[in-house]
């Protein structure tokens, strides 16, 4: 599929020929919250820990006899109902973040996060920016020449410095590498704008299918 290529000073460029299993596949709406979960998991630490019953240091003897006393019947203090006792239901610490996912699925989520934004008609391509930026106005102009705000920008090394001076201080704009492209800034703004070499280093990433 091909995309226009946008450009910084507004010069006339060529378009650009994006694979389809990148940004044509049927949308898994299911799948991409999914991930989406899984990545939202694993960014928050999770350190909030209560001891469970099994983790209590203590006698196990059970405390009053099975029949006779008139009473509930008891196992040991570390039944949760005494003080001291280990915690129900409580929060378990890291353990929640054991949940994995094939690296497959995360790739082909990805994939998918970018067909979403391709069919909305919010997926633009940046020429590669091979002079610096300095001034936010400049960078600004750009935009409001294109009609883009709450912008994710998926960039290379590159022009990523070029380009970070000027439009890191933008509101709603978020600047990435492409190595760190994940589903949850994809889906968290409206549009999302790719640069030429991205867009190579992305299909390199996601259609390698030892990687």
């Amino acid at each position: 599929m091909k995309f226009p290529l946008l450009s910084i000073d507004g010069a006339k460029t060529d378009s650009i020929e994006i694979s389809d299993k990148l940004v044509k596949l049927k949308v898994n709406h299911k799948l991409i919250k999914f991930v989406i979960d899984w990545q939202l998991n694993h960014a928050k630490p999770r350190v909030a820990k209560t001891k469970q019953r099994n983790e209590i240091k203590g006698s196990t003897k059970k405390i009053v006899p099975q029949k006779g006393s008139g009473g509930a019947r008891h196992a040991s203090r570390k039944a949760p109902i005494f003080v001291g006792g280990g915690v129900a239901h409580g929060p378990k610490g890291a353990v929640y973040r054991l949940k994995k996912i094939n690296k497959k699925v995360r790739k082909l989520a990805l994939a998918q996060s970018l067909s979403k934004k391709s069919i909305d008609e919010n997926l633009f391509v940046l020429t590669d920016v091979k002079k610096e930026i300095k001034k936010t106005k400049e960078f600004n102009l750009f935009l409001e020449k294109n009609k883009l705000s709450n912008v994710v920008i998926i960039s290379d090394e590159n022009t990523l410095k070029n380009i970070n001076k000027s439009a890191r201080n933008i509101k709603n704009i978020k600047l990435i590498n492409d190595n760190g492209a994940n589903i949850y800034d994809i889906m968290k703004y409206k549009n999302v704008l790719l640069t030429q070499s991205s867009v190579k280093n992305l299909e390199k990433r996601i259609l390698n299918e030892k990687n």
